[in-house]
């Protein structure tokens, strides 16, 4: 393992903080044509900033580093995050300058394309290693940004000895072979849904075992309704816990949100998986990606009467 578990609970999320339109439609427009919006509505999200509320409501002590907006500090946003305790001394304030947007489109059949202004977050490259954040916490998660800045930061969570977890998504395509290869390599635990785990191993040339003999110990794939794999020196299979789906965005974020919470805890790997798929179930019932987040206990309920068996 690249770096071994301290006597602490502590969690820091690095990259995007972002709005997000969540647009819904009843199937996506052929190219030079256009389709009516059934439905929009402005949330907080960004992956680091998603993982790091949920984390946080799941009893976790949080830092976040993401490159922001000069607006971003006297924000609805930035307010809601400071009052779940989530420390955010480390953000990155660039001036003159929007945060990070993303514009999410979910059709009738649950697809989804995303269109993402990165703002701010484009001087992610130019921005320093957080050494202060990453000193004070356990365990660093590497969510969508910067490749360089993550494998910057990486590196010095690596350094100190820092549980490190890696999850590109749908940023994979800025890495290069390289870039891809610098991260994996001091990974404890990779995550990515179906599409991206297969493009990472078609990028390397690497299966699975492969995949972990190179870097990271633990590799969790998610499969959207399928459910979720977790392998590590064996392979584990989760089930998805199927609740009437309002919006798909956020659930694999806060599917990472609780592995890592159950797994900073002690818990073994199959545990975690189904905790984490507790916690995605109840990110689907409602718009946005923080708006139905559930507490240690709501989680555990859930969990407990889907696998009471």
């Amino acid at each position: 393992m690249a770096g071994d578990l301290l006597n602490k609970t502590d969690l820091l999320a690095i990259g995007h903080t972002a709005l997000d339109y969540i647009i819904q439609v009843k199937e996506f427009p052929e190219a030079n044509s256009s389709t009516s919006i059934n439905k929009m509505k402005t949330l907080f999200g960004g992956a680091a900033a998603n993982v790091a509320v949920v984390a946080s409501t799941l009893g976790l002590k949080v830092s976040l580093v993401s490159a922001v907006g000069n607006g971003f500090i006297d924000s609805d946003y930035h307010a809601k995050l400071n009052g779940l305790g989530i420390d955010t001394q480390s953000m990155i304030v660039i001036e003159n300058e929007s945060s990070p947007t993303a514009f999410v489109l979910t059709d009738n059949d649950n697809d989804q394309i995303s269109y993402f202004y990165w703002g701010a977050a484009s001087e992610f490259k130019n921005s320093k290693v957080p050494h202060k954040a990453i000193e004070k916490v356990e365990a660093v998660h590497l969510a969508t940004g910067d490749p360089g800045f993550n494998r910057r930061s990486g590196e010095a969570a690596h350094e100190s000895g820092k549980l490190i977890s890696f999850d590109p998504g749908q940023d994979l395509h800025m890495y290069s072979e390289d870039e891809l290869k610098d991260v994996l390599k001091i990974t404890d635990i990779l995550f990515g849904n179906h599409h991206e785990i297969k493009r990472i191993q078609e990028i390397l040339n690497m299966n699975i075992d492969d995949l972990r003999k190179f870097g990271p110990d633990i590799v969790v794939t998610t499969y959207g309704k399928d459910g979720s794999r977790i392998n590590s020196d064996n392979e584990i299979k989760i089930d998805a816990i199927l609740r009437e789906t309002v919006d798909p965005t956020g659930a694999g974020d806060s599917y990472r949100a609780g592995f890592l919470n159950a797994y900073l805890r002690g818990e073994d790997l199959d545990y975690c998986g189904k905790f984490a798929s507790s916690v995605s179930s109840f990110i689907v019932e409602a718009e946005g990606c923080q708006t139905n987040v559930p507490d240690e206990t709501m989680v555990k309920t859930r969990m407990e009467k889907m696998w009471e068996n």
